[in-house]
């Protein structure tokens, strides 16, 4: 245990360095503007909530952007209603969407298996219709919520500027760029990606801690043989309740920070496709894994956000320098996997992932790591033999 502690520090240095650092490492590729960096952090916590479900007790939810969904109109209308300020409003889409969760798992871990994914999608398709069409006075239907000059914000001071304020961290807005001064450099960052990589790391502190606890392991022993725990007497519910409920809060947790991003609310955050794309997230990076959710949810979001905007110009201009004839061929066979067809080069990796790395892109990278490692290690053992 001593040294899976040591190995785990070293896991979380790891990654905090990389979130930090990632408007650098990023920039190469195009990605290191903040509203992506943005997604990449939100859905990153979207997909490390869904994996303590489904990566811990293997139970499949399909109807996960519910949850999504409540925390961003949790927050708007504590924006409208209470203040700018980001604390509370992420407050509530926390407590709302555990709340919400408590409810849908309550009744849906009745069941397991298929018939438990089923459920949970029928429930998040209820609630986007209720939010669609039913409770528009709260949700405010197809328009979406949005914020309004005369909201009342009764903790905010007068607005005298005739215009809707913006979400702020206690005066810090969060659309902003902050500057200080380090060893004589000006040093600057965006204010919204940083709240929210630091929230991620949190985050991912945090399902390091459930992981790894007796809770984390009682988890697992549910998804290695829910029949056998029940035969000893263990009640399992309440673990895959609470386990539930967790991954429903982080959930609104991403959801109230898109609504701090953006302040806006729709029902469309509740549909079945953004619950798939979490499952896509959570199996593309590694089911199960600690980083691989995060990796799975980067990618994805880079292909939709990098991947669609590669167009023919894009391509010619890639390909300039080979002869015409080999340049046409190569844009228009690459035509179908970039700009609108980027759908069909993510499927094309998650199939060969499926395929071939059952464990994810973490497989993948631990099977580059160890073939390194024998290699380095035969090198070194010739060296000595020569020597």
């Amino acid at each position: 245990m001593k040294h899976l502690s040591q190995n785990d520090r070293l896991l979380l240095i790891f990654f905090t360095i990389m979130v930090l650092a990632g408007p650098i490492i990023l920039a190469p590729f195009g990605a290191g503007y903040p509203d992506l960096l943005q997604r990449f952090a939100i859905f990153g916590i979207f997909a490390i909530g869904f994996n303590i479900l489904f990566g811990l007790t293997g139970y499949l939810s399909f109807g996960h952007a519910a949850f999504l969904g409540v925390g961003s109109y949790s927050a708007v209308w504590m924006f409208k209603l209470l203040t700018m300020n980001v604390i509370p409003a992420l407050l509530l889409s926390v407590v709302v969407a555990g709340l919400f969760a408590l409810l849908i798992g309550f009744i849906s871990l009745r069941r397991s298996g298929i018939y438990f994914s089923i459920l949970t999608l029928a429930f998040a398709q209820m609630s986007y219709n209720l939010a669609y069409s039913v409770l528009t006075p709260i949700t405010n239907g197809e328009t979406g919520l949005q914020l309004n000059l005369n909201d009342p914000r009764i903790l905010d001071a007068a607005n005298e500027t005739g215009t809707i304020p913006s979400t702020n961290l206690f005066g810090l807005t969060m659309n902003s760029t902050a500057k200080f001064e380090l060893l004589g450099m000006t040093l600057q960052f965006n204010v919204g990606f940083y709240f929210c990589a630091i929230i991620l790391i949190a985050g991912f502190y945090t399902a390091m801690r459930i992981t790894r606890s007796p809770f984390g392991l009682m988890l697992l022993a549910i998804k290695t043989n829910q029949t056998r725990l029940n035969y000893t007497g263990i009640n399992t519910r309440p673990y895959t309740l609470a386990a539930f409920v967790i991954s429903g809060m982080y959930a609104g947790l991403a959801g109230g920070l898109m609504a701090i991003t953006d302040p806006l609310a729709g029902a469309e955050r509740m549909q079945w496709t953004a619950s798939g794309e979490v499952v896509l997230m959570t199996i593309l990076g590694g089911v199960g894994t600690l980083l691989g959710p995060v990796l799975g949810a980067g990618f994805i979001k880079y292909f939709e956000n990098i991947f669609s905007k590669i167009n023919d110009s894009v391509l010619e201009s890639w390909f300039a320098f080979l002869p015409e004839g080999v340049s046409d061929a190569l844009v228009f066979v690459l035509h179908f996997f970039v700009g609108k067809g980027w759908h069909l080069t993510l499927g094309v990796l998650f199939m060969l992932v499926v395929i071939f790395l059952p464990g994810g892109l973490i497989e993948g990278g631990t099977r580059i790591y160890n073939w390194l490692r024998v290699k380095l290690g035969k090198s070194d053992d010739s060296q000595k033999a020569a020597e």
